[in-house]
């Protein structure tokens, strides 16, 4: 697949070393990573680069911020359907309407394994990166 048609990750988290470790996650199961620090950065990502955007992967609290990553979560869902969503946390439990509709929760700390397993799933057949896809067939 040409780096012009591999699909964008959009990682959100305010550590540092956690959006590193995530963006590596999502760079090997065939992503192009976009990051932001804050929901602010991510919505001003998601206002220019949306509809490029296959996947956004956030943190739940992320101070300063007034917002955190369920509103994110909300939002995107709401101005970009087309997105899917992934929410990790290692402190907060998710009440059953903090989720949009669709996405996935992950606990921190998360492994590989989990966000890949996690991607199998919640991607179409023909949205999965060539990696993704790789991976699937290799499960069997």
């Amino acid at each position: 697949m040409s780096e012009e048609h591999t699909p964008f990750a959009l990682v959100v988290d305010d550590d540092a070393l956690i959006r590193m470790d995530a963006s590596d996650i999502l760079q090997d199961a065939g992503f192009r990573v976009l990051d932001a620090a804050t929901p602010e950065e991510a919505l001003s990502i998601l206002e220019k680069r949306g509809d490029s955007v296959q996947l956004l992967f956030t943190d739940v609290r992320m101070p300063p911020s007034d917002l955190d990553g369920f509103y994110l979560a909300q939002k995107c869902a709401a101005s970009w359907p087309d997105i899917r969503i992934i929410i990790a946390s290692g402190q907060i439990e998710p009440k059953a309407d903090d989720l949009p509709e669709g996405a996935v929760f992950v606990r921190k700390p998360f492994s590989a394994d989990v966000v890949h397993d996690h991607l199998l799933q919640l991607l179409p057949d023909g949205k999965k990166p060539e990696p993704l896809k790789r991976r699937a067939s290799s499960l069997g």
